[in-house]
């Protein structure tokens, strides 16, 4: 499968991880997550922390990751699944993974990396005592499948009556943790908080062992998305800081103070990002009705000059075609199509649109231009990036190329999961989504070392 229909299967589809009693996992998107695996096993276990993947498709990649073999992986590409699926043991709300972990057991998928994360959930997730005491009975079948019923056993046996640090253990269990939490009380202590079960509830607790106790943990412990602002009233000037620099810029604003506050905006938000050596050209629609009028005058505008800005700090080349007027002073009608075959004469990586959808000269023929250009051996990818003033804008009459792959965006923060969507189209994005995607994943593995510091006590 390719990288943007996985990417748009991994933001849009959401349909939880089933365990019957006594029936198969149901799993219904199985087939395309074990085919993308095969294509590519790292770059898989990377798209799932992709900004906006949905939580559901995220415990999809984590429980294919683990329940797939990696003797055939070089070793950075193990490394990579292994701190990947660390992130998501994390990432994710806690009734997730212990889903994900009794499907390996269902699965009887059990690899060495399989132990490994399954014993690092259950000993070292900052959460644990309070997960064991709300799902003592599922996290214990997840530890005896990890280790084998009668070696996990033996371990208890051992912790139970004081050994924390044999060789014995040691190989039996220890080796599998991170040095801070091998031989920790905190992990003896949880080892056999497993074996201990709690008094009953009542006459009727034992009707409904897999329920979750009260105080079982929701949230996960490392947010994977950073926290998005949403305005009780959206207006142009709360759309994020480069947009609204731009707005008051527009609107007369004193110039010279925005124009170094805007530099610093841009730089900012443009430094998360990698750097892409390939060309990008932007067909920015500066017609009248991205400018807008009255409460909305500005909005629309300033966010695809924001778009513009960063793009233009990330891309070595970026070819800007106007349709209309231009940035400062948005004027005509729309012309998109015309705007797309000039940008294809520079010959490009990726062709980007962007626009609020009104195309009002010759209508559809955006659509019947992106059409004909495979049929005339235009192999270049277009994309269509709607400028929103909301998430929630009714575009039924917005879509000028529905064929045309689409996302919306209405706020800075939005840049974050647009680039990688945007440049993931086209071949030479492949190193950058890649590039980009490690480097999430070193920060979140950062993170997600400070919260386990805890074991060492």
């Amino acid at each position: 499968m390719d990288t943007p229909t996985l990417l748009a299967h991994l933001e849009t589809h959401d349909t939880a991880l089933t365990l019957p009693r006594g029936g198969p996992l149901r799993w219904d998107d199985a087939d395309l997550h074990r085919a993308a695996h095969a294509h590519d096993a790292e770059g898989y276990a990377l798209l799932g922390l992709a900004p906006g993947a949905r939580p559901w498709q995220r415990a999809r990649v984590l429980l294919q990751t683990l329940a797939a073999s990696q003797a055939d992986l070089p070793a950075p590409a193990r490394d990579t699944a292994a701190r990947a699926a660390r992130v998501l043991t994390l990432g994710l709300p806690p009734a997730h993974v212990i889903t994900v972990l009794l499907a390996l057991r269902r699965l009887r998928a059990n690899h060495k990396h399989t132990t490994r994360a399954v014993l690092r959930f259950v000993l070292e997730h900052p959460d644990a005592d309070a997960l064991i005491a709300a799902r003592r009975p599922a996290l214990l079948d997840c530890f005896e499948h990890a280790l084998g019923t009668a070696t996990a056993r033996g371990v208890a046996r051992r912790i139970a009556a004081g050994d924390t640090a044999s060789d014995h253990l040691r190989r039996r269990l220890l080796r599998f943790l991170s040095p801070r939490a091998a031989g920790s009380a905190a992990t003896a202590a949880r080892v056999r908080a497993l074996y201990t079960a709690p008094p009953a509830a009542g006459p009727h607790a034992a009707e409904h062992p897999a329920e979750p106790a009260a105080g079982m943990p929701h949230e996960p412990i490392l947010p994977l998305d950073a926290p998005r602002e949403h305005p009780a009233t959206i207006t142009p000037a709360n759309r994020g800081d480069i947009a609204a620099t731009l707005v008051h810029l527009y609107r007369g604003g004193p110039a010279e103070e925005l124009y170094a506050a805007l530099g610093r905006h841009v730089a900012a938000a443009a430094a998360p990002f990698p750097r892409f050596e390939g060309t990008v050209a932007l067909v920015i629609d500066a017609s009248a009705s991205m400018r807008g009028h009255g409460d909305r005058e500005w909005a629309l505008m300033s966010q695809a000059a924001a778009l513009r800005m960063v793009l233009s700090q990330v891309c070595a080349r970026l070819e800007v075609i106007e349709a209309g007027g231009d940035e400062r002073a948005p004027r005509g009608a729309t012309d998109l199509a015309t705007g797309v075959l000039d940008a294809l004469g520079a010959d490009p990586d990726l062709v980007a649109v962007v626009s609020d959808g009104y195309e009002n000269v010759f209508p559809g023929d955006l659509a019947r231009v992106a059409a004909s250009l495979p049929r005339a051996g235009v192999t270049t990818p277009v994309v269509f990036c709607h400028a929103l003033f909301t998430a929630g804008d009714d575009l039924r009459l917005r879509r000028p190329a529905p064929a045309l792959p689409q996302r919306g965006f209405w706020h800075q923060d939005d840049f974050a999961g647009l680039l990688p969507w945007m440049l993931g189209h086209c071949p030479a994005g492949a190193p950058w989504l890649r590039t980009a995607l490690r480097a999430r994943l070193d920060a979140l593995d950062r993170q997600a070392d400070g919260l386990t510091t805890h074991l060492a006590a």
